[in-house]
């Protein structure tokens, strides 16, 4: 299955791109996709404290993703 993650802050600049197209195992959840996209950064340091958005409702990592889901990652942002 097919699922968009969008990126935000950090995970944008590791990866140079604001959103991917990630393919993943039916029944993954919202944790394997970050995963996947953390896997995708290689050796860029990643926040862990990270906000989860599917289809622009907060969710927990446990949740299971659905084909053609949109999954924002929103790390924490400081600004000044």
């Amino acid at each position: 299955m097919t699922v968009t993650v969008l990126l935000f802050a950090s995970y944008a600049s590791a990866l140079r791109t604001h959103s991917l197209a990630v393919e993943l195992i039916p029944g993954s959840t919202v944790r394997d996709a970050i995963g996947h996209v953390r896997e995708l950064a290689g050796g860029h340091s990643l926040p862990s404290e990270i906000v989860v958005a599917v289809n622009e409702r907060y969710v927990k990592q446990d949740r299971v993703l659905h084909t053609g889901d949109t999954v924002a990652i929103i790390p924490p942002v400081a600004g000044g």
